[in-house]
């Protein structure tokens, strides 16, 4: 029998604070800690907020506001029928800034939330002070290895496989959402694999899967990115983020990262702001902030620094 949690089962206890924010005609769930400068964390696809658990306290020790949030259609945030495309995902995040109060926030996410922050950025630069996309690539250098190289072509195999009505829905929940935890098997580092950190981690997340809504939701994501591409917006869409942001980007990315391939992020350089660098580390997979979660807070926050 498969579970159906309530939402608020992601408000897991810990040094942080859970509350709700009105941003952007939606309610979204964030859980927050320290005081600052705004670091505004964002999750990729089969997370949410509790990917960041090990950077939250360690960056409000640093001396900033850390905010991580439940994206649109997951963890406790509100899951509505529509808004699943660039503009509106940008908009709650811009919009989310400003509900916390702050005039800038410095963007750290992990795939789909590293291609928002590279996205924020371009749509609303004044609300950005920095981008670090971590297992992430500009949405154009994806969008062009997609297009253009086998490899990666093949590592996205689960974008096309997702536009199926339904079938991918059922396959996400079924078993206790096993799939979750065969996805990230799939796309992480040996080391972080094999170990018992993997193994106590992972139930959180296919857990998360099966709170209601948060399957279709998720999937939303990629079902407008590819649509898009045969639609008048997909055209302006690549207009509005094609020019170099102004924020400076940290790139960070695991060189064994099957899902986003290493040399799909370094294309994203194309883009970058000044003083941007990538880092690609070995025996590190798609997910280096659960895989190597002290490396990656000293990274940002030196960035940041």
């Amino acid at each position: 029998m498969e579970l159906t949690p309530d939402p608020s089962s992601v408000r897991v206890d810990g040094p942080w604070t859970h509350r709700d924010v009105s941003a952007n005609g939606i309610r979204l769930h964030v859980a927050e800690c320290g005081e600052g400068p705004l670091v505004l964390l964002l999750h990729g696809f089969a997370g949410f907020w509790w990917t960041w658990r090990h950077q939250l306290p360690a960056l409000a020790d640093a001396g900033f506001r850390a905010v991580a949030v439940d994206l649109r259609g997951y963890g406790d945030s509100d899951k509505p029928p529509r808004g699943y495309d660039a503009w509106t995902l940008a908009g709650d995040v811009g919009g989310l800034i400003k509900a916390l109060g702050a005039r800038r926030a410095h963007l750290v996410g992990h795939a789909w939330g590293g291609m928002l922050a590279w996205t924020v950025a371009a749509l609303h630069p004044r609300l950005v002070s920095s981008v670090t996309a971590i297992g992430a690539a500009h949405p154009l250098a994806f969008k062009s290895a997609v297009k253009r190289t086998s490899s990666q072509i093949r590592a996205a195999g689960h974008l096309f496989r997702f536009q199926v009505p339904m079938a991918p829905e059922k396959w996400l929940v079924r078993d206790n959402a096993a799939a979750v935890e065969e996805l990230f098997a799939n796309w992480s580092g040996e080391p972080w694999r094999s170990s018992s950190d993997f193994a106590e981690t992972i139930p959180a997340f296919r857990q998360a899967m099966l709170v209601p809504g948060v399957a279709h939701s998720a999937l939303e994501y990629y079902r407008w990115a590819f649509r898009a591409q045969f639609r008048g917006e997909g055209r302006r869409f690549t207009d509005a983020v094609s020019a170099r942001i102004a924020a400076p980007v940290l790139q960070l990315h695991g060189a064994d990262d099957t899902c986003i391939l290493p040399e799909t992020a370094l294309a994203s350089v194309h883009w970058a702001g000044p003083h941007s660098e990538p880092r690609i580390w070995p025996d590190i997979g798609h997910f280096p902030q659960l895989e190597d979660p002290a490396r990656v807070t000293k990274s940002v926050v030196d960035f940041l620094r």
